[in-house]
């Protein structure tokens, strides 16, 4: 009954539907195009294995699995879904044909139903927190095995999971098996309803994060080309706006103390790339723009990173890292990228979504909380006079990382699959 009414209220809903592919499609480019994926009308071709990841960061963490299930059972079609532009540019890139990609359609009956008969999968496997009722009772329905992998739960989503426990708890009953990040986690899902043997403690797929050496070098290489190697470099990623001028501010101040200091600054989504701009140009810096292939040469203080896919590239060519929406009311993103390039790492206080790797980063003594924008401020600072310090912090990320390795392995234990 209570997903009936969830379906119910979904139709109604639908005509807003239409008018947030718009308000986004205004904001971004990207959003133009392909909606008729987000209501299951693109035609497909069966597939064995549906593997659905919301966004970039989501996607990233799924692409070495992705790749090691097509090791292990060449044998199978494998359709691989996203929810971003950002998402789906990042499967494009990593497989091109080799599996098929569309958009998951939004979970209206008729979308989810028409998307499912097309594949005919025998798995369903969903990445971290992308849980959709229609979704998965139209998978278990077909005799499709469900799994959860990677799968974040904190406190706040489990709360909201029981206030709505006549929708979610059933849903979350019908998965076959959960892998979890964390042991919290586990009793999470264990309070609200899910019997224990389903769920395996297997670490966060994102400590298996693996950069090629020549991904290193062509970093190294890049800074070495700005003239850069003895001049302070330092990202901000990811950041939203309401971090912006944070971040200007910020640099700023550093700027009195090493002149010739670059900020990276790298916004979360491609729709805050203009204003991005426009913020850093009102501040009265020199900005060189990576759109327009422009070098941040002698005398540039800004260079704006506005493609995608190049975050992990900033943080080979810097000395230390912010990640943002940390100081604004949003969760948080990964801090594993920076410290596993070997920097050291602040964020602010709301990093939520990366609660327990931020613990272990915080313990190791790599990465720092700055609970007010004053604060990072002073982290900054105080960290750009620090050579030693910078060091040491990035040698903690690093141990941190390799130490935490081995989900991937896990991972595929837990859906049968032998680890390449």
């Amino acid at each position: 009954m209570a997903r009936l009414l969830y379906s119910v209220l979904l139709y109604l809903l639908s005509p807003l539907l239409v008018l947030y592919l718009v308000q986004r499609a205004i904001k971004s480019p990207d959003y133009r195009g392909r909606w008729g994926e987000r209501f299951g009308f693109k035609a497909l071709m069966p597939t064995d294995i549906l593997i659905h990841s919301v966004s970039m960061g989501e996607t990233l963490a799924a692409i070495p699995l992705i790749r090691a299930i097509m090791v292990a059972r060449p044998d199978l079609r494998i359709t691989v879904t996203t929810s971003s532009p950002t998402g789906s540019a990042e499967v494009i890139k990593a497989f091109d044909d080799r599996v098929q990609h569309c958009y998951l359609p939004f979970d209206l009956g008729f979308a989810v139903n028409r998307f499912l008969n097309q594949l005919g999968c025998a798995e369903l496997i969903i990445m971290e927190t992308e849980l959709w009722p229609n979704l998965i009772a139209g998978a278990r329905a077909r005799g499709a095995r469900v799994s959860l992998l990677n799968a974040r739960l904190s406190e706040k989503s489990a709360a909201s999971y029981q206030k709505f426990a006549a929708l979610t708890v059933p849903m979350l009953k019908s998965l076959d098996q959960i892998a979890v990040q964390t042991a919290k986690e586990a009793e999470r899902f264990v309070t609200l309803g899910v019997d224990a043997s389903r769920i395996h403690v297997c670490g966060s797929l994102k400590f298996d994060i693996q950069i090629p050496a020549s991904r290193r070098e062509a970093a190294r290489q890049l800074r070495q080309s700005w003239g850069r190697q003895d001049h302070l470099v330092w990202v901000a990623g990811s950041v939203h706006p309401g971090e912006f001028d944070t971040m200007l501010s910020a640099h700023r101040q550093l700027l009195e103390r090493f002149p010739e200091a670059l900020l990276i600054m790298v916004p979360r989504h491609p729709e805050q790339f203009t204003n991005a701009a426009r913020a850093i140009g009102d501040s009265g810096f020199k900005l060189a723009l990576r759109s327009e292939g422009e070098a941040p040469t002698a005398g540039t203080q800004v260079l704006l990173g506005d493609t995608m896919g190049e975050l992990l590239t900033w943080y080979g060519a810097a000395d230390m890292a912010f990640v943002g929406g940390t100081l604004v009311v949003n969760g948080g993103h990964n801090p594993l990228e920076p410290a596993a390039m070997g920097l050291p790492v602040a964020m602010g206080p709301n990093h939520w979504d990366f609660k327990e790797i931020t613990q272990l980063l915080q313990q190791a003594g790599n990465l720092t909380l700055c609970a007010t924008p004053d604060a990072f401020n002073h982290w900054l600072l105080i960290t750009a006079q620090d050579n030693s310090g910078r060091l040491t912090a990035g040698e903690a990320g690093l141990r941190v990382v390799e130490s935490n390795r081995g989900a991937l392995s896990r991972q595929l234990a837990v859906l049968g699959y032998a680890a390449a």
